[in-house]
């Protein structure tokens, strides 16, 4: 059973433990870094960066998190996730800075504006619901990140390697083909 860490400070944990339970994975929800102790896999969920970012700094978990994706452990980043992961993002410092991509921020503007809609992915198959929420877009990508999905001309769905990073919230539908994908072929 691969085990796998949810990053509990801050976001949609629930969504995402639920989830892995029924991909028959074992859910551990990260708060302090012993919790980060033989994971094969590490999930950044949606919330506010911001936010995220103070938590990480007072649980010491940053420099950890970031050795351990440094260190080729799997991970991935939905929404405020993709943020922490960034290399750039515009107009803020970067968080754990691991994977090549920029990130720009509330790209489908405020909580008010937020949307579904269904979004092509052809490495995962038929089209999927996509959940918007305050999100971000990746604006540029560096050499050998594979696009996977764009919406309105914006990239919403990368993978740098070992890292996946996703604009949108795929925990917050009943699909669970995205985070499948990151379990089988990533993990």
């Amino acid at each position: 059973m691969k085990k796998i860490g949810i990053l509990a400070l801050q976001g949609a944990v629930r969504e995402h433990v639920q989830m892995l339970e029924a991909l028959s994975c074992e859910a551990v929800l990260v708060k302090h870094v012993k919790d980060l102790a033989e994971l094969d896999a590490l999930i950044l969920p949606g919330g506010e960066s911001t936010t995220m970012r103070k938590l990480l700094n007072r649980y010491e978990l940053l420099a950890p998190i970031s050795v351990l994706a440094q260190q080729g452990l799997p991970m991935f980043g939905t929404c405020a996730g993709l943020i922490l992961l960034a290399k750039e993002v515009i107009d803020y410092e970067p968080h754990l800075g691991v994977m090549d991509v920029v990130v720009a921020r509330n790209s489908y503007g405020r909580q008010v504006d937020s949307f579904e809609i269904k979004l092509d992915i052809p490495a995962i198959g038929d089209a999927i619901s996509a959940v918007f929420i305050r999100a971000p877009h990746i604006v540029s990508v560096g050499k050998g990140i594979e696009i996977l999905a764009q919406y309105d001309g914006k990239i919403v769905l990368a993978r740098d390697g070992h890292l996946l990073g996703c604009s949108f919230h795929p925990e917050l539908t009943t699909d669970s083909r995205i985070l499948e994908y990151f379990v089988t072929s990533m993990v």
